[in-house]
């Protein structure tokens, strides 16, 4: 399995995301040619070499025409999920910004429906955290952990007034997470760059062990005397077979809602980060047929998906309790078929692939180009992996 460190010692932002993925390998103009699919706003990015205390960084430079646009995370999200980028970067991309009105929403005590972005609502954010997602699938990475955050000291100046490091938005986007503070003044963690680190990362701590693969520097857009304001990611692969992941379920029973309902409360579910949604009927008091609902999560995912559960039904009340899971190492490859390129995922037990399974979504967008039936599509995806792994060997 990929993972990818990251290293803050300097803090971290979106554009030095984005700069430290290019930097560790990602094509800068495969990158740039995804973001285009937003299909919204003018906006353009560069990526150019700088140096910050002795060292060379990328530096991804974000340009704008727009003034002041403050959206609402329905607006986002309706951005990101009209896009034809793929569903695990619309997914992260959707996850991330979930998690940043949330936080947004418990600092100014409002629901997430109502929150408004004022920064991180601007195109160049929206650039930022999609753009990272995208660097993060050309690199395929599936695993994210990041060591203790540098957020810096002093105070900022933001749309509400001057506030003391870290602002509001980014305490409560750390809450649970190792931050520490030294003598460098600034804004070291941003809004958008708490909310990548906080929704991706499952651990905190030292360099995890890993093969390691690429490292790649991201530039800040400060630069400081004898410290390099820069972004560290380390990509490698993880030798374990498996992780073992501490995971929440909530649940709740229901028996007054349409079957409509629940099927749109699964679609926003897996939206804000659920892991897995599945409905199970259950006889309900005074003998009324129901349905329990049960979300799979992070922790972190915890207070947004509880929320949707309280808007979106009449719920009085939702069970939550943690639950131990053991995934297997898995790994997305690729490959050449006669309907184009169809990715595969990968899974190892001991060493050995246990399950080579084409991506649905591929395998569909495929088959309509060509008018060809799904499953000769899955057929012949099957076949290009099976050949693959027999030349290798």
């Amino acid at each position: 399995m990929r993972l990818l460190y990251f290293d803050c010692f300097a803090g971290v932002s979106g554009d030095m995301t984005l700069g430290a993925l290019v930097s560790a390998g990602a094509d800068g103009r495969a990158l740039v040619e995804q973001l285009e699919q937003l299909d919204f706003g003018n906006f353009e990015v560069r990526f150019e070499q700088a140096e910050r205390a002795g060292i060379s960084a990328v530096r991804a430079d974000v340009r704008t025409d727009e003034q002041h646009h403050h959206r609402g995370l329905s607006q986002i999200l309706r951005i990101i999920e009209r896009s034809r980028l793929s569903d695990v970067v619309k997914e992260r991309a959707a996850r991330i910004f979930t998690r940043l009105a949330a936080a947004e929403a418990r600092v100014h005590n409002v629901p997430v429906e109502q929150v408004h972005f004022h920064e991180v609502g601007a195109l160049d954010a929206i650039v930022d955290v999609v753009g990272a997602c995208i660097g993060f699938e050309l690199l395929g990475v599936e695993w994210f952990a990041a060591s203790p955050l540098h957020v810096g000291s002093g105070t900022v100046e933001m749309a509400h007034g001057r506030f003391p490091v870290p602002p509001p938005a980014v305490a409560e986007l750390l809450r649970d997470r190792p931050i520490y503070a030294t003598d460098i003044k600034g804004e070291l963690v941003t809004p958008t760059g708490a909310a990548i680190v906080s929704t991706l990362c499952d651990s905190h701590g030292p360099t995890p062990a890993m093969r390691l693969r690429a490292t790649g520097y991201g530039a800040g857009g400060r630069s400081y005397e004898k410290f390099p304001n820069v972004l560290r990611v380390l990509v490698g692969e993880i030798e374990t077979d498996a992780q073992n992941e501490r995971l929440l379920m909530l649940e709740t029973n229901l028996d007054d809602v349409s079957p409509q309902v629940v099927g749109h409360l699964m679609e926003r579910a897996f939206q804000r980060g659920a892991l897995d949604c599945y409905f199970t009927p259950v006889q309900m008091k005074k003998n009324r047929p129901g349905v329990l609902v049960s979300i799979l999560c992070r922790p972190a995912e915890r207070e947004a998906l509880t929320q949707l559960l309280f808007a979106e039904t009449t719920t009085l009340g939702v069970r939550s309790y943690e639950v131990e899971r053991r995934a297997l190492a898995r790994e997305i490859v690729s490959v050449e078929t006669r309907y184009g390129p169809v990715r595969i995922k990968v899974a190892r037990l001991d060493g050995r692939i246990t399950n080579a399974t084409p991506e649905y979504e591929d395998c569909r967008a495929a088959a309509e180009r060509h008018d060809a039936p799904l499953r000769d599509v899955e057929a012949a995806a099957r076949t290009a992996y099976l050949k693959a792994v027999t030349s290798d060997k």
